[in-house]
């Protein structure tokens, strides 16, 4: 490895890649890893073999509806993605950059902004956008920071715009418990994800992010490519003639236009009957949408066929790896010891005791971030930890909307080392975790004091509001 040529943030880029691609176990491995450390644990603070057994088996299955969920988020993303008219607009934006180090910035910006929208579109275009880029050979875009860029959305803002549960949540006291209701009251975006000092939070997060992929990214001496990985694929096919009569249907648009007019139907309906950013945030919704948008954008059911095809593969990661996710968050809140106590709740009683009005944003960021590590979520944890933490923030005088914004700003830390978020966009990408994780775990450096400090420091420009009962 020659890096005589790069920086010596690029040198410890390549340094920490080398490292994770060598030693950084698959994801499944990491993911088991986790169950034993978690088990442990729980044992360690007097839960039962017996109970920690049970909760590990009733949590394995408890994510299935979000597991398909994301493996919909990656087959809905793809097929909108691969569509003739989509596949050209990607194609057009892969011809701006000029350069292999601004490729992956460029990627990195196109990633945050769109997960600021919807974190599930940011992964799978994300990473069709560097595959669309890889194809370009002149450019020599290492492939591994190149994917890395791709996974910010999901490892540095998503949770401080539109897609944040925590905030939509908050926002819309019909779909929070009654507890928590009593606790937080009604808590508008403009108290949390609109508030000046998270809006200058999310582009201060934004334009570190850049300068961490500039600075590390790789020369093109050492740039490691697609094709350095196997990653070969060409654009989408061309759809084959029709060789039988009886597949007419799969060439004829008339089913298309059937099943599209009920899904458009439906969708105008959910969008007439809330509000736009609460019906996109329902990944029931939000994957129907993409579905239905794409099969009417292939026209022929044999070409939107043909494109679930080529998308099933990459869901793979996703369908093994995500009921052992399930079963460490079981572990973690249904395993309790001999006082009725889980780890989790251990774990914020700890936090909440030696944290101040002045300290709660350090303390609490850094619980969020710790738990998170363990029970990645896309906001879905918000309900169990919502009701002590925001009990705490009410209890210390903090800001309710910004202890919001600490739960969100610092969840997304883990993600940057966490396989599990990567899933989909690996996927996508045809690499392993190991390949892109050295090049997060830079930017994770750097974003851990940043986001830690910002949340303390911002947080000491907001004073208390009493909640707001709806």
């Amino acid at each position: 490895m020659n890096t005589t040529n790069d920086g010596r943030l690029a040198h410890a880029a390549l340094r920490s890649a080398a490292w994770s691609e060598r030693w950084f176990p698959d994801a499944w491995v990491f993911a088991a890893l986790g169950v034993v450390l978690v088990a442990l644990a729980a044992l360690a603070f007097g839960a039962t073999p017996a109970t920690a057994v049970n909760a590990f088996g009733d949590g394995f299955w408890s994510l299935i509806p979000f597991t398909m969920q994301m493996a919909f988020v990656v087959i809905g993303g793809y097929v909108v993605a691969t569509a003739p008219v989509v596949a050209r607009f990607i194609e057009w934006l892969a011809r701006v950059p000029r350069t292999g180090r601004g490729a992956i910035c460029y990627v990195g910006l196109v990633s945050m902004l769109a997960s600021l929208l919807s974190w599930g579109f940011s992964l799978v275009f994300g990473g069709l956008l560097v595959r669309a880029l890889a194809r370009r050979e002149a450019l020599r875009m290492d492939y591994r920071a190149a994917g890395a860029a791709a996974y910010l959305g999901l490892g540095a803002v998503w949770a401080m715009g539109l897609s944040s549960s925590a905030a939509q949540l908050q926002a819309n006291p019909k779909s929070m418990p009654p507890g928590l209701v009593n606790i937080t009251g009604i808590l508008p975006f403009s108290q949390t994800i609109f508030l000046w000092q998270s809006l200058a939070l999310t582009g201060v997060l934004i334009v570190a992010s850049l300068l961490v992929c500039w600075f590390t990214a790789p020369s093109a001496g050492n740039a490691r490519t697609a094709q350095d990985f196997g990653v070969t694929e060409t654009a989408t096919p061309a759809l084959p003639p029709r060789q039988r009569p009886g597949e007419w249907l799969e060439y004829s648009p008339l089913l298309t236009v059937l099943i599209g007019a009920m899904g458009l139907g439906w969708l105008g309906y959910a969008f007439a009957t809330q509000p736009m950013v609460t019906a996109i945030a329902n990944l029931n919704t939000y994957n129907f949408l993409f579905l239905t948008v794409g099969l009417l954008l292939h026209w022929r059911p044999r070409s939107f066929l043909n494109a679930v095809s080529r998308a099933v593969p990459s869901t793979a990661g996703v369908l093994i790896q995500f009921p052992l996710y399930g079963g460490i968050a079981s572990l973690l809140t249904h395993a309790p010891g001999p006082d009725g106590l889980a780890l989790a709740h251990r774990l914020s009683g700890l936090f909440v005791r030696i944290a101040s009005t002045d300290t709660f944003a350090l303390v609490m960021g850094a619980y969020s971030a710790i738990l998170g590590f363990f029970v990645p979520s896309g906001g879905g944890k918000w309900l169990v930890e919502a009701p002590y933490v925001m009990q705490a923030a009410n209890d210390l005088h903090v800001h309710l909307g910004w202890a919001v914004q600490v739960y969100n700003a610092a969840e997304a830390l883990p993600n940057l080392i966490n396989p599990f978020w990567m899933l989909p966009l690996l996927g996508v990408l045809g690499l392993k975790a190991r390949d892109v994780v050295g090049f997060t775990f830079i930017q994770l450096l750097v974003h851990v004091p940043l986001v830690l400090g910002l949340l303390w420091a911002l947080g000491l420009t907001l004073a208390y509001v009493p909640p707001v009962m709806p």
